[in-house]
């Protein structure tokens, strides 16, 4: 890792070889903060320059040459000055001794940290900015003396100065699989981005440091950061240098809000003189921002914070959370987030003492889906005698946090307390979903259905019938679920987040059985309620998104699943390591990715969700069913057979209700294997699966693929009274009509139009399916089209050429069956020959660079020519683009 590849500030780097390529060779000069990557981007621009038609010499000026005349530009002139000069001759020597060493060429002067320069320095560089034949690149730390001749660079208008901020969101997360070698998981790179501001240099350090003690681990090939920060003694000394010497009033000041950002400005100056905060803000080491009407003091950058609380001692830091809680408390807890801060300040500094205080902070955390706060609160609420609750609150906790056997064990421990009806209800259905979610006893069904025969009061017996009939229909009993979770809501004893868990059920049913309009009017019912169950239940938004992305998964709402893994729980869930939330958007986002064709992104993102759900096997085998049909969707079948035998065995045997997505997932690795037949088999045998189970949201889909193999003819479902069978394109016309949304009747001309040869309604179809975003959809309809003309040799080929073009134009690496039954039978040699030609070589330049006669050349063309149906070369181009990997390789 001693050197990383360069990766954003595309548009910096083209302006720098900008300037240096313009007529008038106008000089450029970049400014920022120490560290966010201005070296670096200077060298990469003068590496890029041809040193055949420039003169380019590279310096780097340093606090140890500025006190030395020209020493900052002691590697570029002659050891040997001429003696008895003025300094004005001096100057004009310098420029003259570059001038011939140039020998013609544009003269290139680049400079790091050019604030350093010593005076005569400066002023040569002046001077030469002055020159017809001459650039001066160079780069200038902020807040550092500049000296006059430096200044006069863009005073005068010889140079532009342009100032480079940190890098973005993005370019942190590239620079980040730059470093590593692999792709990060995007909750690690959101929150080392923030750590370190989008600092390239302290980015890198971190990185260094937390790979060296192991706090990046790799699963699955996406890296994941522990979330422990290390610092490297560099690192630390570095920020030491930037926050300098203080005084103790100016120390307290950092050092609080070190403990306490955001902190807000009159709680602040209740503790410290305000002079104190006046000068840590001019200084640069806090910062003013304004949030909502109050005024929040923060640290001028986050590693501040980490280096001033490892550098404080230990009673130190125990005082300063006491006085931050006391601050708090004198003022009152006016903000939502106040009672949580106070707990923990509380908790830190060794003054926690009220059990309420804790619960009621741990039932706020997990409420933001803050794991391991709300774990660490929930477990010191029962250690300080919170009792029951306590235990309850601490073993949901786990369970979400990938420890179930440790949530057994605290349920139990307070298993003799459990003697009201309150208690036992809330008992059964947290020691039930642990026992089924996270140790996969379905067995547990069963005994929460005896158990809850002891329960008298109505409420309490719903909250239990609640939670036995979404494990029902995680099982698969879907009759006896949709029961139970109907009685639920006509009970009105019932609580809100009973009422709203069993809703949930009902609308991931109707949602896999093609009722979405009614799934919808649910979801939005149990999303309007959500102020009213989140204290109580909040995990209950696990099941609502799962009724929600089932039903948008099914219905081709890629719009919708854009809006749901972009919300604000998808923002909590990430930050507070809720991997099971984070894990099932993943899932969604890749699911959009790949029917928009961004096989590179579904990958990279399905890859990310096993890897978060690594420790879990709730929604494990589901990333690695859509991380099968990534693989698939991109032609590589060695991979796509790796993930499905991972999705095999990390499936639970309690989420049958997942089972039409690993098996339709099973169809694609096997048609990606060139097992066409089995496909066909394996999605037939599927479809009648689903219709038995009443499943024909499923369905539709699966009769999809068949569609996409050509396979419109195979006969699904029961034998008729007249002793045949419906083919798929007659089972989706029967769909069309009972299954909701626009797509249903599209796949049904979709089938009709392969069936009946229609390449007009076949390529309507396309382009209504191009509307919904489904692009590989779209493009094989095309294909399937473009198949049926070339065979008839329709005028009409071209158009459908350049469409398909167009759409795999906005498409990644894929290959899929119908795509590659455009590929002809070429040899190797052929297509060698018909790329170059496509891209306009001669035939004769075609034979010397392949070493052929050009009689031979002609040879390959003929039947190029004769096996894509096209007339010449005009044509040839246009057909290329029209095949997977976009030129006609070999997309796999």
């Amino acid at each position: 890792m001693s050197r990383w590849d360069f990766v954003g500030r595309t548009d910096e780097l083209n302006r720098l070889l900008s300037a240096v390529g313009s007529p008038e060779g106008r000089g450029l000069l970049f400014s920022g903060s120490a560290g966010v990557g201005k070296s670096r981007l200077l060298r990469e621009g003068v590496a890029a320059l041809p040193t055949d038609r420039y003169a380019i010499w590279s310096v780097s000026a340093s606090a140890t040459t500025a006190a030395l005349p020209f020493g900052g530009l002691v590697q570029v002139l002659p050891a040997d000055q001429p003696q008895g000069l003025s300094p004005a001759g001096i100057l004009r020597w310098a420029v003259d001794v570059l001038q011939g060493q140039a020998a013609g060429r544009r003269i290139v002067l680049a400079i790091d940290d050019v604030h350093l320069l010593d005076p005569p320095s400066a002023a040569l560089v002046h001077l030469i900015s002055r020159a017809e034949n001459a650039t001066v690149l160079g780069t200038l730390r902020n807040g550092e003396q500049i000296p006059l001749p430096i200044r006069a660079l863009w005073t005068d208008d010889l140079v532009d100065l342009v100032e480079l901020g940190p890098l973005n969101p993005v370019e942190t997360t590239g620079l980040l699989a730059a470093i590593l070698g692999g792709p990060v998981d995007a909750g690690s790179a959101e929150r080392l981005y923030r750590l370190t501001a989008g600092n390239a240099l302290l980015l890198r350090e971190l990185v260094l440091a937390a790979t060296g003690g192991g706090e990046l681990t790799r699963t699955y090939g996406i890296w994941k950061w522990t979330g422990r920060l290390e610092l490297a003694p560099s690192l630390t000394d570095l920020i030491d240098t930037r926050i300098g010497q203080l005084t103790p009033g100016v120390r307290s000041v950092v050092e609080l809000v070190a403990f306490g950002e955001p902190l807000g400005l009159q709680l602040l100056e209740r503790a410290v003189e305000p002079t104190d905060v006046e000068t840590a803000e001019e200084r640069g080491l806090i910062s003013l921002v304004l949030d909502d009407r109050r005024l929040n003091v923060r640290l001028a950058h986050p590693l501040y914070g980490e280096v001033m609380r490892r550098q404080c001692p230990v009673s130190r830091t125990r005082r300063l959370q006491a006085t931050l809680a006391d601050l708090l408390e004198q003022v009152g807890k006016r903000r939502r987030d106040d009672l949580l801060r106070v707990a923990v300040w509380r908790l830190d500094s060794g003054t926690a003492q009220d059990p309420a205080l804790l619960l009621d902070a741990a039932a706020q955390a997990f409420g933001r889906y803050d794991v391991p706060l709300a774990t660490r609160l929930a477990r010191a609420a029962l250690e300080a005698d919170g009792g029951f609750d306590a235990a309850e609150l601490l073993a949901t906790i786990l369970m979400f946090a990938d420890r179930p056997d440790e949530a057994i064990e605290v349920l139990d421990s307070v298993s003799a307390d459990v003697r009201s009806d309150r208690r036992r209800s809330r008992w059964l259905t947290v020691r039930g979903m642990v026992s089924y979610w996270g140790l996969s006893r379905e067995s547990t069904v069963e005994e929460i259905a005896a158990r809850s025969g002891e329960l008298t009061d109505l409420a309490d017996l719903a909250r239990v019938r609640a939670f036995e009939a979404i494990m029902r229909l995680h099982r698969l009993d879907t009759a006896v679920a949709l029961r139970l979770a109907r009685a639920v809501l006509d009970r009105p004893a019932a609580s809100v987040a009973a009422r709203e868990l069993a809703r949930c059920t009902i609308a991931h049913l109707q949602a896999a059985q093609g009722r979405f309009r009614r799934s919808a009017t649910a979801i939005a019912r149990v999303q309007a309620e959500a102020a009213r169950w989140r204290g109580d239940m909040p995990y209950l938004q696990l099941a609502m998104e799962l009724a929600r992305g089932t039903r948008l998964a099914l219905s081709g709402d890629l719009a919708g699943i854009d809006a749901i893994v972009a919300d604000e729980f998808a923002d909590l869930a990430g930050a507070g390591d809720f991997r099971l939330g984070t894990g099932y958007l993943a899932i969604l986002q890749a699911y959009a990715a790949r029917l928009r064709g961004q096989s590179d992104e579904a990958l990279k993102t399905s890859l990310g969700a096993c890897a978060v759900l690594a420790t879990s096997r709730v929604y494990a085998g589901l990333a690695h069913a859509e991380r099968a049909q990534a693989a698939a969707l991109r032609g590589d079948a060695a991979h796509a057979a790796e993930a499905m035998a991972e999705a095999d065995r990390t499936q639970a045997p309690g989420m049958a209700v997942l089972y039409p997505w690993l098996e339709q997932a099973r169809g694609a690795v096997l048609a990606a294997s060139g097992d066409l037949p089995g496909a066909t088999k394996h999605l037939g045998q599927l479809a009648d699966r689903l219709r038995a189970d009443g499943l024909t949201g499923h369905e539709v889909l699966v009769l999809l693929d068949l569609v996409r193999l050509d396979q419109t003819a195979a006969q699904v479902g029961p034998t008729c009274t007249d002793g045949g069978r419906r083919t798929v394109a007659q089972r989706l016309a029967e769909l069309s009509e009972q299954v909701d949304g626009v797509l249903p009747p599209l796949l049904a001309r979709y089938a009709r139009a392969a069936m009946a040869d229609s390449t007009t309604d076949l390529l309507a179809v396309a382009d209504g399916l191009a509307r919904l975003g489904l692009t590989v959809y779209a493009a094989e309809a095309v294909a399937m089209a473009l198949h049926r003309l070339r065979q008839s040799r329709s005028a009409s080929i071209g158009p459908a050429r350049e469409r398909l073009a167009t759409l795999l134009g906005s498409c990644d690496r894929i290959s899929t069956p119908a795509l590659q039954r455009l590929r002809p039978t070429l040899s190797d040699r052929e297509w060698e020959v018909a790329r170059l030609a496509a891209d306009g070589v001669t035939s004769r330049a075609i034979a010397e660079r392949l070493y052929l006669s050009s009689r031979t050349v002609e040879n390959h063309l003929q039947r190029v020519y004769s096996k894509l149906g096209v007339a010449g070369r005009a044509e040839l181009k246009a057909v290329l683009r029209s095949m997977p990997g976009h030129d006609g390789g070999d997309s796999a």
